[in-house]
């Protein structure tokens, strides 16, 4: 017999916690690792894009850090410690991958219109959507449901590494500039 897929167990609209409890669909805890499953999707087809083995690395090694942001977030304050595996040493790691890639391009002084090549454009919508999830687990912080303050940290830092990924990138696929958002 096929295994099946669904449990019927969210029709109701609310849908279970690590740990003891369900919250709707809607709330806040669902939509931040929601967002953060977006992200993930999105690195997903930058990472089958990307020229460079390196930034396919990177991608992935993000990739599997943001499975256990979900975890943490889709947890009770009472077992998020059991999946916390996002801490200050995982961000540090962020700003060494952020700080050397940036040492290897020239940062434009103007805003950025994204498309220049399309990994830039899918390295630049993970970004956005990056900046979304930072904005719910803030809030998430704020309001004492997370305790994790480094989880907003890598969001934040993860914003930052795309962005001169995207140059990189763009640069291997030999764009040279960017086009700016004046015109």
């Amino acid at each position: 017999m096929a295994m099946q897929l669904y449990t019927r167990t969210g029709d109701d609209g609310y849908t279970g916690l690590l740990g003891e409890g369900r919250v709707a669909k809607y709330a806040l805890q669902p939509e931040a690792y929601g967002t953060v499953d977006e992200v993930n999707s999105a690195l997903g087809i930058a990472r089958a894009s990307a020229h460079s083995q390196r930034t396919k690395d990177l991608l992935l090694a993000t990739q599997r850090d943001l499975y256990h942001m979900m975890a943490e977030l889709a947890s009770t304050p009472q077992v998020a410690p059991q999946f916390r595996k996002i801490d200050n040493t995982k961000v540090q790691w962020l700003e060494r991958e952020t700080d050397a890639i940036t040492a290897e391009i020239t940062l434009p002084k103007e805003f950025v219109v994204p498309g220049d090549t399309l990994i830039g454009a899918y390295l630049d919508l993970a970004r956005t959507v990056v900046r979304r999830a930072e904005r719910v687990v803030t809030r998430l912080l704020h309001e004492g449901v997370v305790e994790n303050a480094a989880l907003g940290r890598y969001l934040n830092r993860l914003s930052s590494l795309l962005f001169v990924l995207m140059i990189f990138e763009n640069g291997l696929a030999g764009v040279s500039g960017v086009t700016l958002a004046k015109g």
